[in-house]
């Protein structure tokens, strides 16, 4: 395994140079060969900090959990556990970061958990800047008020309760939410302003595709079913939006 992911780490640097993007080879590791343990906290921290790259953190590596032996884990200086929980835990900061940052700057917010978001996000100003440690990650996971997703593909973020949860109303309570199946009628659903001018895109894209001749009728139907959908989020949005000084609680 060592020898293949020097071997891949050679090739990726080739490539780069070959397409003139020097700043994307893989530098040399001071401390020798890069082995398993360098490659897969740079593959974690790709994963994790990618669109729904939490979840998919947890199902890739999730499946690590249970096929590694714990005996590896521990032999490791810093295990896969520990390893995931920290890339875990620096990804949900970097997402409650921007949350903040956006608020300060005056963008709005709405949904059912726009408070829980609010807070959440108040949060964040702790975590900026410092040393995610072991013991620092797991504090941020085990605290359920800072577990907020967000869902590029669904144009809106999950402020995580299991409680409250309707993606698992057939499976149960979970500990991650599952991104795919976001309902929107959801108590842990909030979106912002970005989020609705993301819709009303969409919705103005898939409008010019439904008058284009080449379209079929029942597809271009669709297209405008589809739009007028996306504009009733986007509007609701612009109906209901606070801002972090409009309600400061």
């Amino acid at each position: 395994m060592s020898e293949r992911i020097e071997a891949f780490a050679t090739w990726a640097s080739d490539q780069a140079t070959r397409l003139k993007r020097p700043h994307e080879t893989v530098p040399a590791d001071p401390h020798g060969a890069i082995g398993t343990e360098r490659f897969r906290r740079t593959l974690a921290w790709h994963i994790a900090r990618r669109p729904g790259g939490l979840v998919a953190l947890a199902i890739q590596y999730g499946h690590m959990r249970t096929v590694v032996s714990a005996g590896y884990a521990s032999r490791s200086p810093d295990g896969i556990h520990d390893l995931l929980d920290i890339e875990t835990a620096q990804a949900t900061v970097g997402t409650l970061a921007t949350l903040n940052a956006d608020l300060s700057e005056g963008v709005g917010i709405s949904g059912p958990a726009a408070r829980r978001a609010i807070n959440a996000a108040a949060h964040a100003p702790e975590f900026i800047g410092a040393v995610i440690s072991v013991r620092t990650a797991q504090d941020i996971l085990d605290n359920s008020q800072l577990s907020v997703y967000d869902n590029p593909g669904g144009y809106l973020m999950c402020v995580y309760n299991r409680d409250k949860a309707l993606c698992h109303r057939l499976e149960g309570q979970q500990e991650a939410p599952s991104l795919d199946r976001c309902q929107p009628p959801c108590a842990n659903v909030t979106r912002t302003d970005h989020h609705a001018e993301q819709l009303s895109a969409l919705a103005e894209q898939l409008e010019k595709q439904a008058g284009s001749e080449l379209v079929p009728v029942p597809l271009a139907d669709r297209f405008r079913w589809c739009a007028s959908r996306l504009r009733s989020f986007a509007d609701e949005h612009h109906r209901n939006r606070v801002t972090v000084q409009e309600d400061p609680s």
